[in-house]
């Protein structure tokens, strides 16, 4: 008799689902509304922003090796205690400096867990790979697209506390579900291969044309950062209720979900420099636009513009490291894109908080558009350095 145990993918989709829903919830619009109301300034606010992205720079290299090793399951069980505990430790913050620990302590788990669900998605499901691993990212996007909406409407409606809350009973149910995961095959008794980690990893990091795009990914993400943290703290300053803040940043992301799958079959038709070049300057102009429209409707406006444009770069740029790579070191080009990529996001906010304490929110919207529009030189020097089949296809 077929067992009628749930089959892996319908449970990994939902541990992601939760998983990642709890990890929105607990930062937008939350936690840079949280952080201000600790008495946090501006610069702080970014340090607390950066500090959950920092474990994605350290750890997603050696979680997936780790994972190769001890199998998938141990691995993906230790992030989910992380966003089972995590939750609760905001309910006892009482400084900002606490509230920093506590989302570099959460920064491991997804940091983590994104790593390894996707790896063990491609390990088990061979012949229809990118279709499996494009339906989890949708259900993941899902989760990221509703948090912003509901944790705006708890903060008007009760407290911080009661978003907190929310986050630790979806965390608290990834575990739970989590728990009925199983490995695909037992895991690997060969010792992990360090020598040849590295030079793959050397390989990759030479590689001109792999780098500038991880570039203009970071950039992306820079920009990103800062908008996530620093646009739910000017719409507060202009009396924008917690609610509407989550609606304007809700629409970003919602965008974010119908833009991305277009967008990636217009770049695999037009050719991937045709769709970042457009996306990064349409992304600068959203940003740079922002203090111009302050209103729930422009900033929600703008949001959803910027949330086009950030879905149309992304949705070429992990396609166009691939088109790059050489000797198939996909793992390796891809780990050093979300490397690079967690490095532009960590320093977003960071550099976004100093620029709002010395010259304001017009100022740091105006460097942020520059820093886009200065990635979109980029493209054009990538063509140089590749050969001209690849290049035909930019």
């Amino acid at each position: 008799m077929k067992s009628a145990r749930p089959s892996f993918f319908v449970l990994i989709a939902l541990v992601g689902g939760l998983a990642i829903f709890s990890s929105t919830l607990s930062k937008t619009p939350v936690l840079p509304l949280f952080a201000q109301a600790l008495d946090a300034t501006p610069a702080e606010i970014g340090w607390i922003v950066m500090a959950s992205t920092i474990p994605g720079i350290l750890i997603s290299y050696p979680a997936g090796a780790l994972s190769d090793q001890l199998g998938k399951r141990r691995v993906l069980l230790a992030s989910l205690v992380v966003f089972a505990t995590a939750p609760f430790l905001y309910l006892i913050i009482s400084t900002a400096w606490q509230l920093m620990a506590v989302r570099f302590y959460h920064g491991f788990a997804t940091a983590i867990f994104g790593t390894v669900a996707s790896a063990a998605i491609a390990e088990r499901y061979t012949a229809d790979r990118a279709q499996r691993l494009s339906t989890y990212s949708s259900v993941t996007i899902v989760g990221r697209s509703v948090a912003p909406f509901l944790g705006g409407t708890l903060i008007s409606l009760g407290s911080f506390g009661a978003v907190y809350v929310a986050c630790a009973i979806s965390g608290v149910l990834a575990l739970v579900v989590g728990l009925a995961l199983r490995d695909h095959a037992p895991p690997a008794a060969a010792k992990l291969e360090l020598p040849k980690f590295w030079r793959s990893l050397a390989a990759v990091l030479r590689d001109r044309g792999i780098m500038l795009v991880s570039l203009v990914e970071a950039a992306q993400y820079l920009v990103f950062g800062a908008i996530e943290a620093f646009l739910a703290l000017f719409a507060s300053s202009l009396g924008i209720p917690a609610w509407q803040i989550g609606v304007i940043l809700g629409i970003q992301l919602v965008s974010i979900v119908f833009a991305k799958p277009i967008a990636g079959k217009v770049s695999d038709r037009l050719g991937r420099r045709r769709v970042i070049l457009p996306g990064l300057m349409i992304g600068a102009a959203s940003v740079a636009l922002l203090p111009h429209f302050p209103s729930f409707a422009g900033l929600s406006m703008l949001s959803l513009v910027f949330g086009l444009g950030f879905a149309t770069v992304t949705s070429s740029t992990a396609a166009l490291v691939a088109d790059l790579t050489r000797d198939g070191r996909y793992g390796s080009s891809m780990g050093v894109l979300r490397t690079v990529m967690d490095v532009g996001q960590s320093i977003g906010p960071v550099l976004t908080g100093f620029a709002v304490g010395a010259a304001g929110y017009a100022s740091a919207f105006t460097l942020l558009a520059a820093v886009l529009a200065a990635a979109a030189l980029v493209p054009g020097l990538l063509l140089k350095g590749v050969d001209k089949e690849t290049a035909a296809g930019l």
